[in-house]
């Protein structure tokens, strides 16, 4: 065989290898060491950056010699050297043919650098393994080529020959590394000895300590699948996350950032520095997958390219198809790879940023001060949460896909211009006249989105309120009334819904005209400029060029518009979390030991408003001592409760000095019952005493109660306690500031939920004997208690009007006296017969309105309740379990009514797919025709693409009105669903729960679940189109393809039985976390002044946790199967692919090939 390989820097650069069949040709030899080069390049790469991503770096034995140092440094200077040699012609020799050497100059460069870095970097024991390998092979090879050339008298190229000499240093450098790791042989043992113990004690987590290759192909969920297929999921059998993915680290660095952007002057879009300063290394991580994907997917239109050339030539090297099919496969695998590891990484760091701004929202809940929570009512903080926070968990991936996408279309452009020359250039016309009609488009999205955001959040308010007094509202049988309010809200908040899902089917005309227009443009530029031929190698490239440029000119208003919505996301969390906080320098806490004062307030004026002229306390001085009894009194509206608000710091202090001394013990005026059992609530987090807590049952009457219940204290009660009655849940709360066994007790008026008799028994047991010791300050309206007390506060108006003791105040009359007076008028008013029957009943220490039964007896209310109080109250969230088959899917069209909806979807879809199938066989037989011309071949295909692009806009036209009814059609059964429910429902369910299903939830209904209908549509139907025309170009490849499906659809069976629950679970998690945001809202006071944030904090964290790692495990086992399908379809590929290259020449047109 004659050949001729010659490399050249001066002048032109050109790279020919003119092969015969000779197996000792140099050009192979040169070709096959590059290729094994950039294989180590790809597979050291992914190593480093797994090491990167898991944080596992090994210090302290790796040779730190300047040899190395000094080899590396060669090394970049030989890559810079490439690197200009490949860009000289590019920049300078405008005029010069192109070719494909620059890209293997590039490449060389590539390897060079890697190279080089390698001599610094070993992280990892496979990356020094790895290293050592590669550094032998890569010397040996090249040593080898150069004395084949040599043998040969043919020149070395003039970089092979300067290069040359490092090589041997190369090798150099290997046998040091190996002497290294003989000597340290001994050491590693002992060391992996001594070490062993200590890591079989730790648990060890799927996802982390884990090899190359599990990490690499998503391996390491095989045992969480294996156990789904064998049974279904329970929530204990979701694995536990890795600590860093723990919302706790997560918190603590986006907090420690915070606090340092707090103390600029610029506090604008801090939330998004802040998470810009935490995430920077894994979003770079991130970065690199969706580069390389970018990268890959360019690369499509110049093999397809490569192959129509193939096909099309008369003559070529037999091995050429084994390149082509090599490199196609190769460039999938690397596809399929990065984007998975980008999908699964973005979601990953997403959830992280997810975890730490829910944490900061439910911290920052815990600190908002009067006038903050006034700005934020609960459901607004529920959709901080549900809403604001999940969608910035989404930001990675549609930050990458931004950008990711502009790369793409760059690279899109660079290939049309190395295609087509100058006639690419019309083409940039279009493709800037559509990118700016995306601009007003997404402006429109962004108001709609903000105005949509709004109303949202205030149907949300509203609705969180009726959820809250749900009782009252069935009371009064005004359902009716709030239904139609929250409706009203909804149908304000579905306007903008229904305007912004509209307005976005014309992004999907441009998205479809892009191809067209683009294509037809520089087809005509192409005839009229005369740069290139409009054959069939011209025609399919520029087809499949436009096809990867439209892609991102799809993703782009899509990201851009997720962006926005990210942006007023941003902004609502940036407004709330730089709120106003509680500020605990208005209260001095001190010591007990260190007074005899246990409370002190000196010249104090309090106002729940800083800003007003009247403030609400004024003038207030007075002093506590160790142990006194003080009663506050005063009619309605005098200042009692602020002036305990005070005392406790919730009220903003203009001037004075509030002093307290010891710990506070609060019982709020209205009782705040946590979701749980009866214990839990008096517990509240501190450990079991028995003797303490019998005592604190006995000093608030509960004894009799307790034993009434079937369970006893282990008696779960619903959401805030709707189960018992006012009395019950008092004395519930007055209990739980018993158990405490604080300094100070603030009680608020604890008694008017309570008859007489019952409340004569908690001044006696409770608050005089119990709490003996204690310091207690009583507000009442009971004036018989008043006597007994140490000293009166008579509040009217916002001031201390007199103060002393019970005859003391008498005596001076005045308001004290008319207060008495009036409720003794009032006690002679309300006497009846049946007082003494009343007080009977309390005996048994049971209250008139009493929820659960006090006796067997034959009432229809004591008969239900003693039917039902078998069970525990408070259900679990219920969720199918196994497969539903397509019931969910038949009910959603049923409910929306969207029978005919899906039918034309489908029709038209089908019609689109067909029109663009036409279109491209057209230009596969018509470009071969010489007697159709240039105007008849664009002509016609324009007008079919442009047909297919109305099909197209109908078939998004009537997915959104599907998804338009289905909304509004499940809002109203929501409404029925909650309106109608019996008051048992609301006792037994969490009303975060239900604003789940309000707010997330909806969200599902109203964005998601009608795209992903559509989108399913119509994968099916174009995977169905090219099965077909595979078919008929070739038919062979069935043998493989029938093989490919049934495992592809093993595999989702298999897949399926694990992602099925795990979603449903996905689902249940998320509603605990919203429950806690809406109850610690509620009880927010009592937390503080309990001093009990912490505790609420950390269990949060854990809800967050377990809504976190069943998320994380649904991504993990999502980009397993895909990874896999994708790998199938490469086979499908490759098999075709050989077919095609393989059949005799002339048996399939290069034409036909591109229709593939």
């Amino acid at each position: 065989m004659a050949l001729v390989c010659n490399l050249q820097v001066q002048g032109e650069l050109s790279w020919k290898c003119a092969v015969e069949l000779d197996t000792g040709s140099t050009c192979i030899y040169r070709g096959v060491t590059d290729g094994i080069n950039l294989l180590f390049v790809t597979v050291l790469s992914l190593i480093w950056l797994f090491s990167i991503f898991q944080r596992r770096s090994i210090h302290g034995d790796v040779p730190k010699s300047p040899f190395f140092v000094v080899v590396s440094a060669l090394c970049s200077i030989i890559a810079i050297a490439y690197f200009v040699f490949a860009l000289w012609p590019l920049v300078w020799k405008n005029n010069a043919p192109m070719n494909l050497n620059w890209v293997v100059l590039l490449l060389r460069g590539l390897v060079w650098v890697v190279l080089a870095l390698s001599l610094c970097i070993q992280r990892l024991k496979w990356a020094r393994i790895l290293s050592l390998v590669w550094w032998v092979c890569f010397s040996l090879l090249v040593s080898a080529l150069n004395l084949m050339l040599l043998a040969k008298r043919q020149r070395i190229p003039v970089l092979e020959l300067v290069s040359w000499p490092i090589n041997f240093l190369i090798l150099i450098c290997a046998s040091k590394l190996i002497r290294h790791f003989l000597s340290h042989k001994t050491v590693d043992q002992s060391l992996s000895q001594s070490l062993l113990s200590k890591n079989d004690q730790k648990e060890t987590n799927p996802s982390g300590g884990i090899g190359f290759l599990s990490w690499l192909t998503f391996s390491w969920v095989d045992p969480l699948l294996r156990l789904g297929y064998s049974k279904p999921l329970a929530l204990e059998d979701v694995p536990p996350l890795e600590s860093e993915d723990e919302a706790i680290l997560a918190y603590e660095a986006f907090a420690k950032s915070w606090e340092s952007h707090k103390k600029g002057k610029n506090t604008e879009n801090s939330v998004f520095r802040v998470l810009a300063t935490c995430y920077t290394r894994e979003m770079l991580v991130i970065g690199f997958y969706a580069f390389l994907r970018a990268t890959t997917t360019s690369a499509s239109p110049l093999l397809l390219y490569a192959f129509v050339e193939f096909m099309s030539e008369e003559k070529h090297h037999p091995y050429d198809k084994y390149y082509l099919v090599g490199g196609l496969v190769l460039v999938k695998l690397v596809e399929s790879l990065s984007q998975r590891h980008w999908f699964f990484n973005s979601r990953r760091v997403g959830m992280r940023m997810r975890s730490a701004l829910m944490a900061a929202v439910l911290r920052k809940q815990l600190k908002l001060s009067s006038l903050g929570r006034r700005r934020h009512s609960t459901g607004e903080v529920v959709n901080y949460i549900s809403v604001d926070a999940y969608r910035l968990g989404e930001f990675p991936w549609w930050f990458h896909m931004a950008w990711s996408s502009l790369l793409q279309l760059f690279f899109a452009l660079l290939i049309l211009f190395q295609t087509v020359g100058w006639g690419a250039l019309p083409g940039l016309v279009p493709i800037f006249i559509l990118s700016l009609l995306n601009i007003p488009i997404a402006k429109i999205l962004k108001n709609c989105q903000s105005h949509f955001m709004q109303a949202q959040d205030e149907r949300l308010r509203a609705t969180s309120e009726v959820l809250n007094n749900m009782k009252i509202i069935k009371l009064q049988a005004w359902e009716d009334k709030f239904r139609g309010l929250i409706e009203s809200l909804r149908g304000e908040e579905f306007k903008w819904l229904a305007s912004a899902q509209i307005k976005k089917t014309f992004g999907v005309i441009l998205y479809w005209m892009v191809p067209m227009l683009v294509s037809a443009v520089v087809f005509t530029g192409c005839v009229l400029l005369g740069s290139a031929p409009l054959n069939v190698s011209t025609i399919f490239t520029v087809l499949a060029t436009v096809r990867i440029m439209s892609e991102p000119l799809r993703m782009l208003p899509e990201s851009f518009s997720l962006l926005i919505q990210v942006k007023v996301s941003l902004d609502r969390l940036n407004r709330f979390l730089l709120d106003d906080e509680l500020r605990v320098v208005g209260v001095r806490g001190h010591p007990v030991q260190s007074s005899n004062y246990h409370l002190k307030i000196q010249g104090g004026i309090f106002s729940w408003d800083p800003e007003a002229a009247n403030p609400t306390l004024k003038g207030i001085n007075f002093e506590v001592m160790r142990g006194q009894k003080i009663a506050v009194c005063g009619s309605v509206g005098a200042g009692k409760s602020a002036l305990l608000y005070a005392i406790l710091g919730e009220i903003p202090k203009i001037a004075g000095v509030v002093e307290v001394y010891g710990s506070i013990a609060y019982v709020a005026q209205t009782a705040w019952i946590q979701s749980g059992t009866i214990r839990d609530n008096i517990l509240y987090g501190k450990p079991m005493n028995k003797t303490s807590y019998e005592n604190a049952i006995r000093a608030c009457a509960l004894d009799k109660d307790l034993e009434n219940f079937d369970h006893g204290d282990l008696t779960e009660i619903g959401e805030r306690g709707l189960n018992l009655s006012g009395g019950q849940k008092q004395r519930i709360q007055l209990a739980r500031a018993v158990y405490n066994d604080s300094d100070i007790y603030l009680l608020d008026d604890p008694f008017s939920a309570v008859d007489a008799h019952t409340a004569a028994i908690l001044f006696n047991d409770c608050v005089k004997k119990a709490l003996e010791k204690k310091t207690v300050i009583l507000v009442t309206h009971q004036v018989e208690f008043l006597a007994e007390v140490d000293e009166i506060m008579v509040l009217e108006g916002g001031r201390i009007t007199q103060s002393g003791s019970y005859n003391d105040l008498l005596r001076k009359g005045m308001a004290f006296e008319l207060l008495v007076n009036a409720h003794q008028e009032a006690m002679t008013a309300l006497e009846n017969p049946n007082k003494q029957d009343l007080l009977e009943t309390h005996k048994q220490g049971l209250d008139p309105p009493n929820f659960f039964p006090t006796s067997r007896g034959n009432s229809e209310v004591e008969i239900k309740t003693s039917a039902c109080s078998t069970i525990q109250l408070t259900n679990e969230e219920e969720k199918e379990i196994g497969d539903v088959g397509w019931k969910p899917y038949i009910y959603y069209i049923r409910v929306a009514k969207g029978s005919i909806l899906i039918f034309l979807v489908i029709l038209l879809q089908s019609g689109f797919l067909l029109l663009q199938s036409i279109a491209t066989y057209w230009l596969a037989v018509a470009g071969i025709l010489p007697q159709i011309t240039n105007v008849i071949l664009i002509g016609v295909y324009t007008g079919l693409s442009s047909l297919s692009i109305v099909f197209v806009y109908f078939r998004s036209w009537f997915t959104t009105h599907l998804g338009l009814r289905a909304s509004r059609a499940f809002f109203s059964g929501f409404m029925d669903s909650v309106f109608k429910a019996p008051m048992l429902f609301f006792d037994s369910t969490p009303i975060g729960r239900i604003l789940t299903r309000a707010s997330s939830d909806m969200s599902l209904l109203d964005f998601d679940i009608p795209y992903a209908i559509g989108f399913s549509v119509c994968t099916l139907l174009e995977l169905i189109s090219v099965l077909i025309i595979m078919c008929i170009v070739t038919w062979q490849v069935l043998v493989v393809a029938i093989p490919v499906m049934l495992l592809t659809y093993y595999l989702q069976r298999y897949y399926l039985s694990s992602a099925r629950e795990l979603v449903r679970l996905n689902g249940t998690t998320k509603a605990p976390v919203m429950n806690c945001a809406a109850e610690t809202s509620l009880g927010v006071v009592t937390i503080r002044a309990f001093s009990v944030m912490e505790r609420f904090i950390q269990r949060n964290l854990i809800l967050i946790d377990t809504d976190a790692r069943v998320f994380f495990y649904t991504n993990a086992v999502m980009e397993w199967l895909l990874l896999r399908v994708e790998l199938l379809q490469t086979v499908t590929l490759f098999t075709a692919t050989i077919l095609l290259v393989s059949l005799p020449k002339g048996s399939i047109t290069p034409g036909m090939l591109s229709t593939l």
